[in-house]
């Protein structure tokens, strides 16, 4: 039997993504010395919540050609299949396969497709809230994170540094801001 959890201003129903309140980002160490972030400028998701707020779903993509780290070269590279392989897996997807309580903190477990690989990755979810915005439209908030080795997706491109260690971390951590909005 799965738990019921109860939660101020839930609502049932079908959300898509506010992209302008909205971010999926990134980041990694580069020469192991400080981190670079990035993000996808295009992305899209769909949530359906349910009766109970664990049997909520979460389908999501984020169009690879849209990568942005503040640094055109270095954004063409990672288009290259060096690392995401633009021309041939055109998006990143998550699919969730279920929603958990552990320890009073809540997980979104599913699958993660990165290059044409998919492995299960759990998101650390934060839930920010419920509100209506100035035009009536019923919005949640929400962050998840999560790690993933970049070289269980495929993405291993690398360089060795004259100092010792590599040029990228092996671990990503992938941030996701969403303001959702509430389907009439």
């Amino acid at each position: 039997m799965t738990d019921t959890i109860e939660i101020p201003g839930y609502k049932v129903g079908n959300w898509t993504v506010d992209p302008s309140h909205s971010e999926v980002s990134f980041s990694v160490r580069h020469m192991l010395i400080s981190k670079v972030r990035g993000k996808f400028e295009k992305f899209d998701a769909t949530f359906v919540t349910a009766p109970n707020p664990l049997d909520t779903t979460v389908s999501a993509t984020a169009e690879v050609a849209s990568v942005n780290t503040n640094d055109e070269n270095r954004d063409g590279h990672l288009r290259t299949n060096d690392f995401f392989d633009a021309p041939t897996h055109p998006t990143l997807s998550f699919v969730s396969i279920g929603v958990r309580e552990e320890g009073g903190d809540y997980k979104i477990d599913g699958d993660l497709t990165i290059k044409g690989v998919t492995k299960p990755v759990t998101f650390d979810f934060e839930f920010g809230g419920f509100g209506t915005d100035p035009y009536g439209n019923y919005k949640a908030g929400f962050s998840a994170k999560a790690e993933v080795d970049r070289n269980e997706f495929g993405v291993n491109w690398n360089a060795a540094l004259e100092t010792g260690g590599v040029l990228v971390g092996d671990k990503v951590t992938i941030t996701i801001e969403v303001q959702a909005v509430l389907q009439p």
